[in-house]
Parts: C-alpha cells; structure tokens; sequence
C-alpha cells in the first residue's frame, strides 16, 4: 500500500510497540503532526520543552521497560532534547529520539533552524541516522528500534527531513532486522561461569553488588536465588536502588559517596565482589586504587566495553544477566556465612545509616519517611540531582523493583517534574511522587502544564531551603563556607501551582507535614507540597574525594534519634 513518509513512521512505531509519544511540534514537523491523530493507537503528549519530552520518555521507559519515545523539531527543538539524550545514554535507557529536519535540497545550505543533529549527538547514542529517502525510512526505524533494545539498551536518533515526511511509497515493514556489526553477547562463556561458580562456592567474605542492569535486564528472581542460595549478602549501586528489596536480610543498602556506611565497609573488607550490571563508576567506588583491596571481583554485564574499564576484574562475564544468572545458579552450592553477616550486621549497628534526628525545624529525611509511612512503600519514587535525590535514596525503603526513578550518571537537575509525568503515564494505576529540591525544581516548571492537560495524578514535594544545596555543602566542608552563587531567592512555590492550576499547600511545622502528605493523596489529580525546610541541613554519609569508600564522614550522633 502506497504511504507517505509520516504514516509509515506511525506504522512502523506501532509496530514496534509504541504506544506513548511525547513531544513538541514545529514547522518540518507539521506533516507529521496532521497524521498521528489518524492513529488513536499513539497517544501524543505535548510537553512544554523539548528536554521534558525526552526526560517523560526516559522515565516511561525505566518503568515499563518498553521503548520511550520522544519528538521535536529541527533546530533549537532538537539542541533541547541533547541533555535528555546523554541521560538516558549514561543511565542506558532505551529512548528513540524522533527529529524533524529541513527539506533535503536546503541541507548543508544553513537553513531556517537547520542543524546538524546526527553529528551532535554520535557520542550520546547508540546509532544517529539522517534519513534522506523515504526509502529508507522504515528500515531505519526497525533498525533504530531494535538497536535500543538489545544489549545494554540506550537511545538512538533519527533525523528525518520534512519532504521524507511528505513523499510517497510502497510501504513494507522489514519484519527481520540483519546488522552485521551489531552482535551483542547474550549468553556467558561456560569456562568462564565456572570459574565464577568456583570462587563463589569459596569464599568467605563475598558481596554482591547490584546495578541498573538487574532493573534493565528484570532478573529480580534469579538476583535473589543466587543471594539466598548461597546466603551472600547484597548491596546496590545507587541506579539499583529496588533490584533486591531492602526489607530482606541480605539487604545492606548501597554504597557509595552518599551510600550506607555499612553496605561501604561490607565492600572494603569482602574477599569476593560479584558485580551483576554496574559499572564501577567512581561515585561507587571513591578511589579506585584503594577500592575493595582483600578482593577478587567477577564481573557480569552485556556490555563486555564495562569489564575491566576501572576496576581490574579476576573473572569477565559478558552476557545478558537474565541468562548468565540463570545458568551461574545451577552451579552454586547452598552456603552460610555466619560470621560475615554478624560482621555486617554488628556494621550497621554502629554506623546506622536510617535513623533520623529530633529537630525543631523540618528535616528533608523526616518527610521522605513520613512519604514512606504513608504509602506504605508503595508507590513510585522519581527525584531530581542534589541533596533531595540522596534523602529519598536513603530513606525511603525501596521493595519493589523500579520504584526508584531517577538520573544516574549525567547527573541531570530538572529531571523530577518530566519523568515523574513519563512514570506515571507508563503506570497510571501506581502512585507516583515527584521529591524535588528548590533549585532543580524551576528548571523543569513549566511541566506542571502538561501535567494539568493530561490529568495526572502526581504528588509533588518540593524541599525550599533556599540553596543550590548539595553544591553549598561542598562549599561547607570544603571551601570554608565561603558561599557564592548558591543561594536562592524563589518565588512562592504554592502560588505558582496555583497559576497552573495545581492545589497546593505551604507547610513550615513539623506538625503539618504527615496531613499534608495525606491530604495531596487524597486529591485527584496533580498536587502540590512546598516544605520549608532546615536550610543548612547535609547530607550524610558522605565520602570526600580521594578517600576509599570505607573512609566515609558522618553526623556526629546526636543525643536523641527518631529510629526507624
């Protein structure tokens, strides 16, 4: 059948599974945009800035584990989605990023809003097409689709020119897809699985270190059989945070700079480290010369370019976790590790790492606990960078898997409002509360109105301190509280809600908080909390730069703890 550029885009996007666009429209993109409402099976979402749109799919894709896909315009359009392209790229989420181009005789001509963003954004993606033929077009988006999906997952572009939209062919969908270059590893070598199952089956003092990949990969089941098997106990990267649940006995929270300092010592002092899924970046490890230093390390993870790459690895594995667990399994001898686990055990008991402090004003961590409480631990949990992304990670205690949401490796404020709204429209039927800190929280305001059109019902907490505060308290502890640029004026917070349409409450007493809580649970559709919190307030456990992660700084114990 004879279709043109813009329905086969849509036919090749629904089959492909897609059901959720979010997007921006502009003038190359007006084809386009005349023809998905011809699709009902595609829902558009209009955000109000091209970032929010690739931000909303990432997190739509986090949660659903379906492709998330986002659109904009040639130009400043496609410039906007860059920063939400290297997030899902460094925390490997796979997002299709749909540009429009200038009509190809105007290219290379510097054109109205021409731009070359196949070129920008090679080093952020997995595989950048400009499409020049219509011929070509639904064998890129198979291609493209498939690219982002299979291995470690991460996004893709196409780049398609207004009058690739506009002309005509015979539409055929390439059912197969055959790239030659593109072979990822599935299945790990069996010499290699039992030298891992032999050094598991030996040692004394062995932790497991979860990451994203448990999340990416879905091998929550086969993550826990190996844990319980052989009563290896379990700590997290900080994008792993709810791949093994943190009620379970084997649970010791995750490491890092702002890490328990317990799940930190349990990686220090372990004779064998099995990493599944991470990538030893260097907020989980600190110094890396002087990182784990009694261990041998077997790495798993589908991305053979991670193993090796920071930290010296004794036994590589390259493989989908789902299936090299499955099979490392079968190989591992029931064990128990008494002494270890009272070892940890005793660790957490001196270095309690959850346990909040009496005070007269609003601590930030009494509200993600009071959050917790309320919910029940139910619930979707997306933040943005700073300090407020570290108190929800630490606590909130995360049961189920990819109830935590939020950007890893680009570090990227702004990202709570946009992905809050991709979490939620994935999952409509879970609660969702968006943690924000006050400064990256106006970065991305203007997603309160694509909240409001689309109906959602979405908690929001924004922590008003009145500080960059995570960058003031490098400048506290490091730069002798010499503090410039970091602190802010804001407007008030509730009122800009309300200009948007949005309920919204102010709360400055301790006392208000948990009815505050309730009372935005209670309301349909989106609502607002703005808390006045303690402005100086740190983040603790904190590693300084160049110190092991054993070496970690804490709060000095004050008389009287609120505990768990």
């Amino acid at each position: 059948m004879i279709k043109t550029g813009a329905e086969i885009l849509c036919e090749c996007l629904i089959k492909e599974g897609v059901e959720v666009i979010f997007g921006f429209p502009g003038g190359v993109l007006l084809p386009l945009y005349d023809t998905i409402p011809r699709y009902p099976q595609l829902r558009h979402i209009l955000v109000r800035h091209e970032q929010g749109a690739a931000h909303a799919a990432d997190a739509y894709a986090r949660v659903t584990g379906k492709l998330g896909v986002c659109l904009a315009t040639s130009g400043p359009g496609a410039t906007n989605l860059v920063t939400g392209i290297a997030n899902a790229y460094l925390d490997s989420v796979p997002l299709l990023a749909i540009t429009g181009q200038v009509p190809t005789h105007f290219i290379g001509k510097d054109a109205f809003q021409e731009i070359d963003i196949t070129g920008i954004t090679v080093p952020i993606t997995k595989y950048s097409q400009l499409v020049l033929d219509i011929g070509d077009l639904a064998k890129a988006v198979r291609e493209a689709a498939h690219i982002a999906q299979v291995g470690r997952p991460g996004p893709v572009l196409l780049d398609i020119p207004r009058d690739v939209f506009q002309a005509r062919v015979e539409f055929s969908y390439p059912e197969k897809v055959d790239l030659p270059g593109f072979k990822p590893k599935l299945f790990g070598h069996p010499a290699q699985l039992k030298k891992a199952a032999d050094l598991i089956n030996s040692a004394e003092r062995p932790v497991i270190i979860a990451g994203h990949g448990i999340n990416i990969s879905r091998s929550f089941p086969e993550l826990k059989e190996l844990a319980e098997n052989a009563q290896i106990p379990v700590v997290s990267t900080f994008l792993g945070i709810g791949c093994f649940p943190e009620s379970h006995v084997l649970s010791y929270g995750w490491l890092g700079m702002h890490g328990m300092g317990y799940a930190n010592k349990a990686v220090h002092n372990a004779d064998l480290l099995i990493a599944v899924g991470m990538r030893f970046d260097d907020r989980a490890t600190g110094g890396v010369s002087t990182f784990a230093p009694y261990a041998r390390v077997v790495h798993i993870d589908v991305d053979a370019a991670e193993i090796g790459k920071n930290i010296p690895v004794d036994v590589p594995i390259v493989g989908d976790l789902k299936n090299v667990l499955q099979v490392l399994n079968k190989q591992i001898e029931r064990r128990e590790h008494i002494g270890w686990l009272s070892q940890l055990d005793e660790w957490r008991s001196q270095h309690p790492a959850m346990e909040i402090r009496h005070h007269e004003d609003i601590l930030p961590q009494y509200i993600i606990r009071q959050i917790h409480e309320a919910t029940k631990g139910d619930t979707i949990v997306v933040t943005g960078v700073g300090q407020a992304q570290m108190w929800a990670a630490q606590y909130f205690y995360y049961d189920k898997p990819n109830s935590f949401v939020s950007s890893g490796g680009l570090g990227t404020m702004g990202f709570e409002l946009p992905g809050a709204i991709g979490a939620k429209v994935g999952c409509p039927q879970e609660t969702v509360w968006c943690i924000a800190g006050d400064g990256g929280f106006q970065m991305t305001v203007q997603e309160l109105a694509t909240m409001v059109q689309e109906d959602l019902d979405i908690n929001i907490a924004v922590f008003n301190n009145g500080w960059l505060g995570m960058v003031r308290q490098w400048q506290d502890l490091f730069y002798n509280k010499r503090y410039f640029g970091t602190q802010l004026y804001n407007p008030d917070f509730v009122k800009i809600a309300e200009a948007y349409g949005i309920k919204g409450i102010k709360v400055s007493k301790k006392i208000d908080v948990r009815p505050a809580i309730h009372k935005a649970m209670e309301h349909k559709g989106p609502f607002l909390i703005e808390f006045i919190v303690e402005p100086e307030e740190n983040v603790y456990p904190f590693v300084p730069p160049g110190k092991t992660i054993a070496e970690f700084l804490e709060l000095p114990k004050p008389a009287a703890i609120l505990k768990k």
